[in-house]
């Protein structure tokens, strides 16, 4: 396969997706090469305290990646900080009010069935060693946290983030899920100057993709095998979000093919079948 195309990396590569306050729904499967998968952030500050919306015929998730904030879903109300996560069924009216710089990642996608709204402490995932754990050889070196897994019931969405030791690569070995789920990321908690390397290839003489990132990018993967790195002296910091193929039987984390010669320790995501 030929390099990506600039109107093929318009739909794979999105910058700065938290610049805005409010609610700005960033990357949908109209604008993008996802088939299921939607993301965008809610920032609240001053000036914009509190959103409200309704999600149609899409799960929602929220990942809370700075400050505190009120999650009220119908009658149910939340209290969020940071790396908590909450669970949203289709058709909930819902309402976000926060304190003052308030950060949410919100990730959806269409799904036919209706399951139960769930919270999630970041608390609790890092008291269970399936959830939050670290894995790599020296050079890979990483951390992950599963936000909404094996612990959630939900259709199609799993989602987490990982943090990596600074210069250090993460997707490592390589891996690829694509008859099984779309992926993307979204690079966040790295000030200035620090910034990382994405590829995303089937074939590493041609790669589809190989581009910078910096805190607030996106970048999709449909396919192909996805590893990153960051540049020497810093840590990358990524959301990754996946939304099954076929409802609820696709969705499971950590079934992955590695890439052909690096396979020989696994996939690094053992852990996370505890």
């Amino acid at each position: 396969m030929s390099p990506a195309t600039l109107p093929e990396m318009d739909k794979m590569v999105f910058r700065r997706t938290n610049a805005k306050a409010g609610r700005h729904i960033s990357v949908t499967p109209q604008n993008s090469v996802n088939v299921h998968l939607s993301y965008g952030r809610i920032i609240l500050d001053a000036r914009t305290p509190q959103v409200a919306f309704k999600n149609g015929g899409q799960e929602t998730g929220l990942i809370c990646l700075s400050g505190s904030a009120d999650v009220q879903v119908g009658s149910e109300r939340s209290h969020c900080v940071q790396y908590d996560s909450i669970y949203i069924p289709r058709d909930s009216e819902i309402e976000v009010k926060g304190t003052p710089q308030v950060d949410f990642a919100e990730f959806s996608s269409d799904v036919e069935h209706h399951y139960p709204l769930q919270f999630v402490s970041y608390a609790g995932i890092s008291k269970n060693p399936g959830l939050k754990f670290s894995t790599g050889a020296p050079g890979s070196q990483r951390h992950l946290s599963i936000c909404l897994g094996k612990n959630v019931q939900a259709g199609r969405l799993v989602a987490g983030f990982t943090f990596s030791e600074p210069g250090n690569w993460t997707s490592w070995p390589p891996h690829e899920h694509a008859k099984m789920l779309e992926e993307m990321y979204v690079y966040f908690n790295m000030p200035a100057p620090a910034f990382g390397l994405q590829l995303v290839y089937n074939n590493t003489e041609y790669p589809e993709l190989v581009v910078p990132v910096r805190d607030g990018d996106a970048v999709l993967m449909p396919s192909g095998f996805h590893p990153n790195v960051a540049v020497p002296g810093y840590s990358i910091g990524f959301l990754w979000a996946m939304a099954a193929h076929r409802e609820k039987e696709d969705r499971q984390f950590g079934v992955v093919n590695v890439q052909p010669g690096f396979d020989q320790r696994g996939s690094g995501l053992e852990a996370s079948h505890k």
